[in-house]
């Protein structure tokens, strides 16, 4: 399996909400009551979608031509970070993440932060994110979650 990351193109758009919504409804799901989901659905439709490629720094991770994954940099937060079902625990969110990373880097942010899902926060922890606190919405439980650029070179 060969999977590339790139920056997302407006093209894209279609593609990245298809794979947001899947991995809402099936890896999601578990964690989140069908309100919450259905709530949450409606911030990634498509045309959501290309507003967010034009105000955020947007990845995405490819097989082929198919779009598999998405993450982005928004300021010194890390957003929207997906990976569709069928191919979740390959690898595909941590290239993802070190893309988001070497951009951070790059742009010399010393600390990310992550608003995880309850479905997600093992995954940051395995990147060296350390919970700080929780935030919710409504009935939504987030995990506000960090790590320092500056303790990896």
């Amino acid at each position: 399996m060969e999977c590339t990351i790139r920056p997302a193109r407006e093209d894209d758009a279609d593609e990245i909400s298809a794979v947001i919504l899947r991995t809402l409804c099936e890896t999601n799901a578990k964690d989140y009551a069908r309100e919450i989901i259905e709530r949450i659905e409606h911030s990634f439709g498509p045309s959501a979608v290309l507003e967010l490629i034009g105000k955020r720094t947007v990845f995405v991770a490819a097989i082929g031509s198919r779009v598999v994954g998405t993450a982005s940099l928004d300021g010194s937060v890390v957003r929207t970070v997906f990976v569709s079902p069928d191919v979740q625990a390959r690898g595909i969110g941590k290239l993802l993440m070190a893309e988001v990373e070497r951009t951070a880097r790059e742009r010399n942010i010393p600390r990310l932060a992550v608003p995880s899902s309850l479905s997600a926060e093992t995954f940051y922890v395995q990147l060296g994110f350390r919970a700080v606190r929780d935030s919710y919405y409504g009935e939504e439980r987030t995990i506000i979650m960090e790590r320092s650029l500056e303790d990896r070179p």
